[in-house]
Order: structure tokens, then sequence, then C-alpha cells
């Protein structure tokens, strides 16, 4: 009798010291599976803006609010409002003396206030790592001229000229649930997909 109490013993300090990792390890698996799920939702959400701002069914210049707002419509469960951002950019290629380049055209970013909706409320806006632009109007940048169209690393050089694609980019910044000072590797804070189409 005494000897199954001391097999029960043993195995009750064995579970004493076995759960704290157990739990650890799962919650490190949820937080995993989190921060995928958030990276293919921003992936996918890149994917989906290019296809339809490439499809030029409503021109961007007076749509592109529209266009973004809907996209963003479709990212839940991540928190768009407050931790996500997109930026629409058209790059154009222009051959001058046999040498091709590209320029940006315009760029767009996420901007609801233009449209008078308040849904965006936070003050998050990383730059675009296409073109870091000075001045904001309704959305649109306003530093950017059809006479002096900045220059663009996107697709340089394979461009033809007038040949114009469209550079989707979207942000978000993830909040890992565990947030100890263990340091352990993330997906972000900021995950990123850009696509060009």
């Amino acid at each position: 009798m005494t000897n199954r109490r001391g097999q029960r013993g043993v195995a009750a300090v064995e579970l004493a010291l076995l759960l704290p990792m157990l739990v650890f390890l799962l919650f490190c698996m949820i937080e995993a599976a989190r921060a995928l799920q958030a990276n293919f939702i921003v992936i996918n959400l890149s994917r989906e803006g290019a296809n339809l701002a490439a499809r030029g069914s409503v021109p961007l210049d007076t749509n592109s609010q529209d266009l973004i707002y809907a996209l963003m419509a479709s990212a839940p469960p991540l928190d768009v409002n407050k931790k996500g951002m997109v930026y629409i950019t058209r790059v154009m290629g222009v051959v001058s003396g046999g040498v091709s380049r590209s320029v940006i055209v315009d760029q767009y970013r996420w901007d609801d206030a233009a449209r008078g909706l308040g849904y965006r409320n936070s003050g998050y806006a990383p730059d675009s790592k296409i073109y870091n632009c000075s001045g904001w109007n309704a959305g649109m940048c306003t530093s950017i001229s059809s006479s002096s169209r900045p220059a663009s690393t996107v697709m340089s050089g394979q461009l033809d000229d007038g040949e114009v694609v469209y550079v989707v980019e979207t942000f978000f910044k993830f909040t890992p649930l565990l947030t100890t000072g263990l340091n352990l590797p993330t997906f972000g804070p900021n995950l990123y997909s850009m696509t060009i189409f």
C-alpha cells in the first residue's frame, strides 16, 4: 500500500515539474498560430488590393479610399482600424536613350478621415518602403507631380515605356499575447507584404 502512495507522489511531483513547461509550450504554439494567421491575412490583402487596383475599373485619384476601405473590411479577425495600413503606388516605366527606368506616378494610403468615416482611429502609419511621401491630402501623396516623378527601384529596367504596374503594401502591427521579457523570436511586430500587379 505504501508503494502505491509513493508512486502517486512521484507522479504528482513529475506533473508539477512538467505542467508549467507544457503550458508554456501550448501558449507558444497558440502565439505562433496567431502570427501565421495574421501574416497570411496581410499577404492576401496585398494580393487582392493589387488585383483590384490593376483592374482599373475605378480611377484611383477619386476612389482610392473606397477601394482601400473595401479591402480592409475583408481583414477580420485583424483589428486593422487600429493596427493596419495600406499603400497603393502606381509605378511607370520610362525609356530614354534606350535605358528603361521606373518612376512613381502617384501614391495613396488609407485615410478614412478624408471620407468622413472616422473608422481608422490610430496613429499607426508606417512609412511605405517604395516611396516616403512628404505630404498627404485626403489619402493622396501631394509631393509627386507630373513634372517631378521620383525614381523607383520597383521593376527598374523591366518596364516598357508607359507600362504601369500597381504596388500594394499592407502593414499590420502584430501584438503578441505573451509579452514577457524572454525575447522569443516573433513574426513582427510589424507584418508587411508587398504585391506588384
